[in-house]
């Protein structure tokens, strides 16, 4: 897949996000970093050690247990929705296309929260976990996508 001038690339992990945008053409792409942030997401052990609740059925007297919340996992949804809102202002700004590379399971999430409008923008989603890549190798993985 070529990537057309002026377009913006998101690549993304649950902790580290790279907005990248091409500044050369069509035929020489040049991704730019536009924005790197990396979010300190320790285990879900070390953010939270409350038991979980316990609920009370009002037809008997037996409590069941609540399952545990698993912060680890919340702040990386976080973290997605963050990259998201930092892409959609960028977006709005200078408008252009959006290639989104992720690994599956935070690609899923940035599908929940996307906004129609960033959607449309969308030409490529690609389920990679890229985010520690230099930008001359995810030019090429961009490429190797049929598209």
């Amino acid at each position: 897949m070529k990537i057309p001038s002026n377009t913006w690339v998101l690549a993304m992990d649950g902790s580290k996000m790279l907005l990248l945008r091409n500044l050369g053409d069509t035929l020489k792409p040049v991704l730019g970093t536009v924005a790197q942030q990396e979010a300190d997401n320790p285990r879900s052990g070390l953010q939270g050690t409350d038991r979980p609740g316990r609920a009370f059925s009002s037809a008997s007297p037996r409590r069941s247990s609540l399952s545990e919340t698993d912060w680890h996992d919340e702040a990386k949804k976080d973290f997605v929705q963050k990259a998201q809102k930092l892409l959609e202002v960028h977006h709005q700004e200078q408008g252009g296309d959006v290639i989104v590379l992720a690994a599956p399971s935070v690609l899923g999430d940035f599908r929940k929260h996307c906004p129609e409008k960033l959607k449309s923008a969308i030409v490529a989603e690609i389920a990679k976990d890229v985010v520690n890549h230099p930008p001359e190798k995810i030019v090429k993985i961009i490429d190797a996508v049929e598209g």
